[in-house]
C-alpha cells in the first residue's frame, strides 16, 4: 500500500469548493487579495513557530526553514499584486475556517498525539488552499489572475505533501493515516457549514 506522502496526486478533500465562489472572489479582488496575503504571512510565522516549538526535530527544521522564506515571498508577491492593481492591504481578519480546525485538534494525548495533529492541520490548510487556489485559476475572467493562481496552486500542493511527509518520518504511518482520514471527514463537515463568501481563501 502507498504511503500517504507517494500518493502525489490525491489532495483527499472530501467536498469540492462550491463553483460560486469563485464568482463571488472576483467581485471582490482586493478582499481575495487582502485575505491571500494574510494568509501567506500567517504560514509564515507558523512555518517559524513550529521550528521553535520543535527545535530538536533536525528534518523538520532542514524542511520547514526554506519554506518560510517561500512563504514570505508568497506574501511579497500578493502585496506587489494588490500595488500594481491600485489596491490597498485591508486589515487581517479572524480565520473562522482555521478557527474551527482548530476545535478538532487533540488537547490531551500523548505529546506525539498532539504535533501529529499540528502537521496535520497545516497540511489541510495547504491542501484546501491548493484546491481554492485551482478553481481561481480555472474560473477567474482575468487571463493574469488564472496564471497568477495556476503558480501559487502548484506550490501550495508541495506544502500539502511536506506536511504529510513529515507526519509520517516522525510518527507511525498508520497512525498517521487513520488520524488524517478522521481530520478529512471533518473538514468536510467544516466546509458544508461555512457560508459561502467570495471576500475569503477559506
Amino acid at each position: 500500500m502507498q504511503s500517504l506522502s507517494q500518493q502525489k496526486n490525491i489532495l483527499g478533500l472530501q467536498l469540492p469548493t462550491d463553483p460560486r465562489w469563485v464568482d463571488l472572489a472576483s467581485l471582490s479582488l482586493e478582499d481575495i487579495l487582502t485575505d491571500h496575503a494574510w494568509c501567506e504571512q500567517k504560514a509564515a510565522t507558523s512555518c517559524i513557530s513550529l521550528i521553535q516549538r520543535y527545535s530538536a526535530k533536525e528534518k523538520l527544521v532542514q524542511e520547514l526553514s526554506p519554506l518560510v522564506t517561500e512563504e514570505w515571498g508568497h506574501f511579497r508577491l500578493v502585496l506587489a499584486e494588490l500595488s500594481k492593481r491600485g489596491l490597498k492591504l485591508g486589515r487581517q481578519r479572524k480565520d473562522q475556517y482555521v478557527n474551527k480546525l482548530m476545535e478538532f485538534e487533540l488537547r490531551g494525548g500523548s505529546e506525539e498525539q498532539r504535533f501529529l495533529d499540528r502537521l496535520l492541520i497545516f497540511a489541510l490548510i495547504e491542501a484546501r488552499s491548493c484546491e481554492r487556489f485551482k478553481r481561481l485559476s480555472e474560473g477567474l475572467d482575468d487571463e493574469y489572475l488564472r496564471q497568477f493562481y495556476r503558480r501559487f496552486m502548484e506550490s501550495e500542493a508541495g506544502h500539502y505533501h511536506l506536511f504529510i511527509e513529515l507526519a509520517e518520518t516522525y510518527v507511525d504511518k498508520e497512525a498517521v493515516r487513520r488520524r488524517w482520514k478522521e481530520w478529512l471527514d471533518y473538514e468536510a463537515g467544516v466546509m458544508e457549514s461555512q457560508e459561502i463568501r467570495g471576500d475569503r481563501i477559506h
